[in-house]
């Protein structure tokens, strides 16, 4: 075996070319891909000693460790569906997860299962809970269910395991649910060996890389650190960090050259200092999650000259769609780049028709990344998941099979160069005065200031503009406040009118984020109409 096409496959692979060779460091502990391979079969074994079939699903809650990342790849070679479940959500939102799929085994730590226990008896599909470790008290669990040890679960003797194939489901990522119940993505094998091989190609992850794993492994560009990786047969380390400074340590101690991060970790990280060692051996950092600001790109630049920027955009519904070439990033900072190998995407109007160049459109993905649909909802996947119009893009109005594209909701724009530019979410955009504004836009402005630390745009009902604008901002570095006048006559330097905010509130930073580690923009905005109940005039 020396390629993949299954997602257990990816370490077996690098088993095979350098058996040796570290996969995975977590704290102390580190594990070589020779032994990684053998306790994913060994874990397999176990879950077909149990007698799951063929797509059950298994729900992992856990940290960042390495009984994660083996669950995760083991439920794959058994031929079932892995279920990763982010570690900050609290009891009742795993146990909708574990409803919501029919998740048959649950994955997680005798530290995490006393508080869960009582939600357990709401998962009528459940039978099994799975420790990593023996529990120092008895845990009382729900009739029917039966506790098991991890150390007496895995199988030394490989068993006979479930056949696979490439379009079978691999796993169902849930995501955060900032606008209701989350939804959970349905990804194949198909679609995670091609998102490895996609993005492991233009960051050019090769055997001698160390990748940081600081994002959720339930978040797609999360477990996108394993899966670039094992493909590529280099080492991941798996943090779970409290603080900025916890990862400015690891990336020093452990010689990370790969760093992928959202925008807010990225904010926080400019506030802390950066050993010089950092930058002789980071050789790229990446930015997913929602477009970084031009100042904190400026400052991470100045930390590590030498380390090339991907500013990347993605979809959970199709794993990652664009990215900028770091040498483009001096020529257009603000772009989300093109296509990423094996995806072609499209900027078209509301009718199916391409738009023209710096025509604002729907970003429309389509290839081989496509995921399967939303779990058992037939109505939002609709919404997202559609019929490619014919003769668009590479389609060709003779082939009569329909072809389906992910239609992500992102107003973006497309330059003459064919480079793409991100606009704003349209459920999020603000229709103030005539105009629509996209909140990232004035969010970039805001802090182009210099004055704050973290910032969220959004809009407000008006009964005679429509909208207008509200912007919630934090501090500069360990500042306790700023000037919010001297905010806004920096901003009426360099906005037009329309988009200028009618009001700038402090908050006491970090700014509140959701499980993914995005800014919490739902909470921000239910925490700012209950302080002002009474509409604007």
């Amino acid at each position: 075996m020396l390629e993949s096409s299954l997602l257990y496959e990816l370490p077996f692979v690098s088993a095979e070319r350098s058996p040796k060779s570290l996969a995975m460091t977590a704290g102390r502990e580190s594990i070589s891909y020779e032994k990684l391979a053998h306790t994913v079969l060994e874990f397999a074994s176990g879950l077909m000693d149990l007698g799951l079939q063929r797509t059950d699903r298994v729900g992992i809650y856990l940290e960042q460790r390495l009984e994660t990342v083996v669950a995760s790849f083991g439920v794959s070679a058994a031929g079932c569906v892995f279920v990763p479940i982010n570690p900050l959500l609290k009891p009742e939102q795993v146990a909708f997860i574990l409803q919501d799929c029919g998740v048959k085994l649950l994955v997680t730590s005798p530290e995490r299962l006393p508080a869960l226990a009582a939600a357990l008896g709401n998962c009528p599909a459940l039978h099994f809970v799975l420790v990593t470790d023996e529990p120092a008290q008895p845990v009382p669990l729900p009739a029917g269910l039966t506790l098991l040890c991890w150390a007496e679960h895995v199988d030394a003797v490989h068993h006979a395991r479930h056949r696979v194939i490439d379009t079978d489901i691999a796993a169902i990522l849930y995501t955060s649910g900032s606008t209701g119940q989350p939804k959970g993505v349905v990804l194949s094998h198909r679609n995670m060996v091609a998102g490895a091989k996609s993005v492991a190609s233009y960051l050019g992850n090769h055997a001698g890389d160390t990748l940081l794993a600081a994002l959720p492994l339930s978040f797609d560009a999360g477990f996108s650190q394993l899966t670039t990786a094992f493909h590529a047969g280099a080492r991941v380390v798996l943090l779970n960090y409290l603080l900025p400074r916890d990862v400015i340590k690891t990336m020093t101690a452990e010689r990370v050259t790969g760093l992928t991060a959202v925008p807010p970790l990225y904010i926080q990280l400019t506030q802390v200092e950066w050993p010089a060692e950092i930058g002789q051996h980071l050789r790229y950092f990446a930015n997913t999650g929602g477009r970084m600001p031009r100042q904190t790109l400026e400052a991470i630049r100045a930390r590590v000259p030498k380390a090339k920027p991907f500013l990347m955009y993605g979809l959970t519904e199709a794993f990652r769609s664009t990215y900028l070439p770091p040498d483009e990033v001096d020529r257009r900072p603000d772009s989300i780049g093109k296509a990423i190998p094996g995806a072609e995407i499209l900027v078209l109007r509301d009718d199916g028709s391409p738009c023209a160049a710096d025509e604002p459109g729907e970003l429309v993905h389509r290839g081989v990344l496509v995921g399967q649909g939303y779990w058992n909802d037939a109505a939002k996947t609709a919404e997202r998941y559609k019929l490619l119009p014919a003769a668009v893009g590479g389609r060709h109005s003779a082939l009569p099979l329909p072809e389906y594209a992910v239609f992500s909701g992102d107003t973006v724009r497309q330059d003459a160069e064919g480079f793409l530019y991100f606009v704003g979410r349209r459920d999020e955009m603000i229709k103030t005065s005539g105009y629509r504004v996209s909140p990232t836009e004035v969010e970039e402005l805001v802090y182009a200031s210099g004055l704050i630390g973290e910032c969220m745009a959004f809009g407000v009902d008006h009964p005679t503009l429509g909208q207008v604008i509200q912007v919630i901002a934090t501090p500069a570095g360990d500042g306790d406040a700023f000037d919010p006048a001297a905010l806004w006559a920096r901003c009426r330097a360099r906005m037009p009118a329309y988009m200028l905010p009618a009001g700038i509130e402090p908050a006491v930073g970090p700014l509140p984020r959701n499980p993914n580690g995005k800014i919490d923009r739902k909470q921000l905005v239910a925490g700012w109409l209950l302080r002002h109940p009474v509409a604007l005039a």
